[in-house]
């Protein structure tokens, strides 16, 4: 599992968007700024918060999983449409999503996640980058070098096209990893309304124009 090629992956499709967010809704079930966000919700009911990337990923970028059995998933953007306006989610599909998740969820993820938007776009302006909008591995196949060959891939993708990376993560644990792998934080926030802490990191290269 050391290869960082996206070819050595399987790159999913529409059939696969269920199946992919029912193991991320599963992936994050620990996560402290999930659980916040979700409240009380059945599995069943928090795989709609996922399809929502797994969609928009598909549509306008890249989702891949180590193999067809779904051991993770990880999907990335271009940094020109990191941004889910409204209109990209409806193209998307990933609107319906969103109403079979509920009106009272959706209106609390708004707020919450707002400011790490309007960061990004401060810390990315004028720069091409990639967006790591999620990344998960399902939790039997956790420790087992998943992530890591998924974002080797996203790496080896970066590197290819001479962009930056940019992500976000909840977790101080998964800081340590991102280090790892040769990024760095650029801000930790605390999000509001659920009181978590966020940390918005990057892995920087010389500059580009932005991508069009």
């Amino acid at each position: 599992m050391t290869s960082g090629k996206t070819n050595d992956l399987y790159r999913l499709q529409k059939k696969d968007i269920h199946r992919a967010a029912l193991m991320l809704a599963d992936a994050f079930q620990h996560d402290p700024v999930w659980n916040m966000v979700f409240g009380d919700t059945t599995l069943a009911q928090r795989a709609y918060a996922f399809e929502t990337p797994v969609r928009y990923g598909l549509k306008y970028g890249e989702v891949y999983a180590p193999s067809e059995t779904l051991e993770g998933v990880a999907a990335w953007l271009p940094g020109t449409v990191a941004d889910m306006t409204f209109w990209r989610i409806l193209r998307s599909g990933a609107l319906w999503s969103g109403m079979k998740l509920g009106a009272q969820i959706m209106g609390k993820m708004q707020p919450v996640f707002r400011p790490i938007q309007i960061d990004r776009r401060e810390t990315m302006r004028g720069k091409s980058y990639l967006y790591l909008q999620i990344i998960g591995v399902a939790p039997d196949f956790q420790g087992q070098g998943f992530a890591g060959k998924l974002l080797r891939a996203l790496i080896e993708k970066s590197a290819q096209a001479g962009v930056s990376l940019y992500l976000e993560t909840e977790t101080e644990a998964n800081v340590s990893m991102y280090e790892h792998f040769g990024f760095t934080v650029v801000k930790e926030i605390v999000l509001p309304i659920i009181n978590l802490p966020m940390w918005e990191m990057t892995r920087m290269i010389a500059s580009r124009p932005v991508l069009s």
